[in-house]
Formats: structure tokens, C-alpha cells, sequence
């Protein structure tokens, strides 16, 4: 059985995530923006079917899959690119591999306690951030 990720999760700390928005050629006004905002993510989980939702006061993002299911993807509100998707289970951990302009781009959701952890990779930058669940 996977992980419940199903919940209400706030955002608690933001590692690297500059670096990885430059390696996306995000532009310095929505970097500085971006960097500052505190995130909350709702997720709703049926077995393998997930509706996420990533809300801030700047920009929100929300992203349905089945994982195992290759998708296209765009990036709208992010860095507004066409990616296919493809989210797989290892063990517990999501992974997520996005195939597109930028080499090495995906990223990693696990679960400790309480806490969710996020992997973003993109080109050689990583940023790690971690939610709390609050509900």
C-alpha cells in the first residue's frame, strides 16, 4: 500500500530554489517574487490518482496524473513549457521524470512523519523544500 499523501501542507523551508528557477530562465522579477511566497499544497490521493494543487498569493498551480501514466504537461504559471510527464512509485517515494527542453527535470515528494519532503531537479540544481501537513 503507498503512502497517504492525501492532506493540507504548508510550506516550513525552501532550500536552492533560486538556482532552480534560473536553470528554468525564469526571469529575476518573478524570482525575487517566487522566493519570498509561502506556498501551501492540497493534495487529493485515490490509490494511484492525484489531484495536486500548489496555491500562493502570486501564482497557483495545480497538476492531476495517475501515476504510471505518461502526460503532457504544461507548465503554465511556472516556466510556461510543454513536458511530458511521467510519475512512478519508488517504494513510497514519488518520483516524477519531465521530458523536455531542460535536461534532468523532474522531482521526488516523500513523506516523514508529518512532514512532506520535495526534490526539484533541474539541469545539475536541486532545491529541496519541506510542507507540514496541517489537515
Amino acid at each position: 500500500m503507498p503512502a497517504d499523501y492525501n492532506g493540507r501542507w504548508e510550506l516550513v523551508s525552501n532550500e536552492n530554489f533560486e538556482e532552480v528557477m534560473k536553470a528554468l530562465d525564469i526571469d529575476f522579477a518573478t524570482r525575487k517574487i517566487a522566493s519570498h511566497l509561502h506556498q501551501t499544497k492540497v493534495i487529493v490521493q485515490n490509490g494511484d490518482k492525484f489531484e495536486t494543487k500548489t496555491l500562493s498569493t502570486f501564482r497557483n498551480y495545480e497538476v492531476n496524473f495517475t501515476v504510471g501514466e505518461e502526460f503532457e504537461e504544461h507548465t503554465k504559471g511556472l516556466d510556461n513549457r510543454n513536458v511530458k510527464t511521467l510519475v512512478t512509485w519508488d517504494g513510497d517515494k514519488l518520483v516524477c521524470v519531465q521530458k523536455g527542453e531542460k535536461e534532468n527535470r523532474g522531482w521526488k515528494h516523500w513523506i516523514e512523519g508529518d512532514m512532506l519532503h520535495l526534490e526539484i531537479t533541474v539541469i545539475d540544481k536541486v532545491c529541496h523544500q519541506v510542507f507540514k501537513r496541517t489537515s
